[in-house]
Parts: structure tokens; sequence; C-alpha cells
């Protein structure tokens, strides 16, 4: 998620990390594990800290998984900041340059969801 938020592509990030792009698919994907020293790298080159990885972790100790790939395992992830739709949405409004239709379909997007909502 972090990587497609900063427009990175994998292949980016490969170079960034000295891996291939086909590694870090296997990384975001949950086929190989992440180590310890890859997790500082990743949260260098991403700027983040270590504990963006883990906001989805349950706090009851179960020790399950986070569901960071829900959408490729076929279910919808719970938070929509997580959603591919979303990040996608995010990237295009941020590249309509002028400010003015930039509010314009803000306000737009706005109005659509209170006329979901039923409060229009």
């Amino acid at each position: 998620m972090r990587r497609t938020m900063l427009g990175m592509s994998q292949e980016k990030l490969g170079e960034a990390l000295g891996l291939t792009f086909q590694q870090v698919q296997k990384y975001e994907r949950g086929t190989n594990r992440i180590g310890a020293s890859r997790l500082y790298d990743l949260c260098r080159v991403l700027d983040v800290p270590a504990a963006f990885f883990f906001d989805d972790m349950p706090g009851d100790g179960s020790g399950a998984r986070a569901t960071g790939l829900a959408e490729e395992r076929g279910q919808a992830p719970t938070d929509p900041m997580a959603r591919r739709e979303t990040l996608e949405l995010v990237r295009a409004y941020y590249r309509i340059t002028d400010p003015r239709v930039r509010r314009k379909v803000f306000d737009l997007a706005k109005t659509l969801a209170r006329a979901e909502d039923g409060d229009t």
C-alpha cells in the first residue's frame, strides 16, 4: 500500500533494496517472509516507522496474521484506506493540476456521498 501511495513501481522498490521486482512481488503477496533487516530497509526506503506494517495486527495475542492482501484473496478490506481503489482515486485526484477543478471534483464526491446517505 505504501509503495503504491508513493507511486513507486515494484521495480524501483527492488532497485532501492537491491532486489528484483519478482522478489518484491513475493514479499507483497506474502509468499516470502520478511526478516528484521529487510523490514528495516523497507522502512528506510518507504519512509515509514516499522509500526506502519503492524497496524492491522490484532491486539488480542491470537497470533492471527494481518489481512493486508484481502483484496487479492477476494475479500474486501474493512478499512477503506487499504483498498486499491482508494489509492488509485487519491492518486488520480492529485494529478488534477487545476485547483478549481480539483475542488469541484471534491465537492462532487461529497455531494454524491450525501445523496447515498439520504442527506440531500
